[in-house]
């Protein structure tokens, strides 16, 4: 099997994964912190929702700038929260089905503004930014709502709360 099939399947199941969550998110609790140093609840959803966008800028670009003064995407709903993976999800989607072998080793790289982040070659960074860091962000979403016993939906087999 070709890396991009491989790629759409766990993308596609990944993403299954990560609407589940996120239809979780209690919208009147988007302001809550765990921590002072914790992004709040909103921030971290809406994060978490616009990542598998970025599987197009990774392979559609060989450097991707981030300008300095960006201002990241926060949801004001809930609806609004999954309006917004819908789209980032598609559109990874149709990146990842367009994807050919030969831009698999090319290096992308990242830079905010002048700054280099990442220059990594393509697969890797298909990886790392989009999926691994998904995921990770997903995870984190997870603790959130189990401090704000929210039910906590299986990821990779049932979670305590689908044990009850």
């Amino acid at each position: 099997m070709a890396f991009r099939e491989l790629l759409l399947a766990e993308f596609d199941d990944e993403m299954k994964k990560t609407r589940k969550i996120l239809e979780r998110v209690p919208e009147e609790k988007f302001a809550w912190k765990p921590h002072e140093k914790s992004m709040a609840l909103g921030r971290l959803a809406s994060h978490t929702a616009d990542i598998p966008g970025r599987a197009a800028s990774i392979i559609n670009t060989e450097i991707f700038v981030r300008p300095a003064g960006f201002v990241a995407f926060i949801a004001a709903s809930s609806m609004e929260l999954l309006e917004r993976f819908t789209q980032a999800s598609a559109e990874g989607r149709a990146a990842i089905e367009s994807l050919r072998e030969d831009q698999l080793p090319v290096v992308w790289t990242l830079k905010f503004g002048e700054k280099t982040l990442l220059e990594l070659p393509r697969s890797t960074a298909l990886r790392m930014v989009c999926l691994n860091h998904m995921i990770h962000h997903r995870a984190q979403l997870g603790v959130y709502l189990r401090l704000l016993d929210v039910q906590v939906p299986g990821m990779y087999g049932p979670s305590a709360d689908d044990q009850h």
